[in-house]
């Protein structure tokens, strides 16, 4: 009997394995040999048997689970700012006397929304207090109290409407409650989650966590010796104005944190957190603007001047967080703002 020579085997009768899926890709090529005999004529060649196939659309279930993600948060940011919107014209037409003061409600209303979003973040959504600045919340927190002592007592930076009676008087409190329980998250209950290396803003030369008094004491001693006094009471037009100056710049603690965050991504809760403060900003200042005339003391007009003048101080700072945040909300992606310095570089 005769045996064929194959190139395939090397030799006569004796085959040899094939290796690789061909080419020399590398990567997955090597399948183990399969053989297959001729019983009349000896052996053949042996043929290649392809290997196994790998699914590789996981790339595109995570993208796809990304995009739903998104979608969510974005269809629940639109349901919590359209309750927001819809609670607020409920307040105008049932419970003001849609005069133009109600401005100052709406602003108030705003604040307050601004700390029911951080406190649901904090104590029922994430449970943590990551990306929030500790300084802006004591800040906030004085903010509220001193309006509150000024408006309980006297009656003259109250709204002129109805909800000037009890309904301005209430949300303040409200504020002032969510502010301190958020105090409270930082602090206390989620204090593990807190970041004090990133919320560094004005720590030179105090105690750690007190940089916060580079904003409080000067804008106190401002409030000193410039305000208005429509309540004719010195310590409760000081406690009034205190509260516009110190509101003016308490949220620069929170924008310098965002400087430092990881990568420049800031929570959507927190970047809605922010722009509702903002939002209730541009609303009394829409309202002082034409009315800044009303605060006068002893016939000086430069209280309010430089109460105007501090709320735009405000929203000069805000202009970069708003480009980024209705970016971040137009396109249904994470807000991200650049790392260019800015805010980081003051202490």
């Amino acid at each position: 009997m005769s045996q064929m020579y194959n190139r395939h085997t090397g030799q006569q009768g004796v085959p040899q394995p094939v290796y690789g899926g061909g080419g020399g890709g590398g990567g997955m090529g090597y399948s183990a040999p399969s053989y297959s005999y001729n019983s009349n004529s000896g052996p053949s060649a042996p043929t290649y048997t392809p290997p196994p196939q790998y699914n590789m659309d996981f790339d595109t279930d995570d993208k796809s689970s990304k995009k739903s993600n998104i979608s969510q948060v974005s269809n629940s940011s639109i349901i919590m700012w359209g309750c927001f919107f819809t609670f607020t014209l409920f307040v105008y037409f049932f419970m003001s006397g849609k005069d133009f003061s109600f401005l100052m409600t709406y602003g108030s209303m705003s604040r307050a929304f601004g700390f029911g979003i951080l406190n649901f973040k904090m104590h029922f959504g994430g449970k943590k207090a990551s990306g929030v600045s500790l300084k802006t919340l004591q800040l906030y927190t004085i903010v509220f109290a001193m309006r509150l002592s000024s408006i309980i007592r006297h009656e003259g930076y109250l709204p002129y409407d109805k909800t000037g009676d009890w309904l301005y008087h209430f949300i303040e409190f409200l504020s002032l409650a969510f502010s301190a329980s958020s105090v409270y998250g930082c602090m206390v209950r989620f204090n593990r989650s807190y970041q004090p290396a990133q919320d560094s803003f004005g720590e030179l030369n105090v105690p750690p966590g007190c940089g916060a008094v580079y904003l409080a004491v000067p804008a106190l001693l401002l409030a000193m010796f410039i305000h208005p006094a429509l309540n004719k009471d010195w310590l409760s037009d000081v406690a009034w104005t205190y509260a516009m100056y110190l509101e003016s710049v308490a949220l620069v603690p929170q924008l310098f944190m965002f400087q430092k965050a990881v990568g420049g991504i800031v929570e959507m809760l927190t970047a809605h957190f922010v722009f509702a403060l903002g939002f209730g900003r541009a609303l009394e200042f829409l309202f002082w603007f034409h009315s800044y005339q009303e605060l006068v003391n002893n016939g000086s007009s430069s209280p309010g001047y430089v109460a105007l003048l501090s709320q735009l101080v405000q929203a000069l700072l805000l202009l970069d967080f708003y480009w980024y945040y209705f970016k971040a909300v137009k396109n249904s992606t994470p807000m991200v703002l650049p790392q260019h310095g800015g805010l980081s570089n003051l202490v």
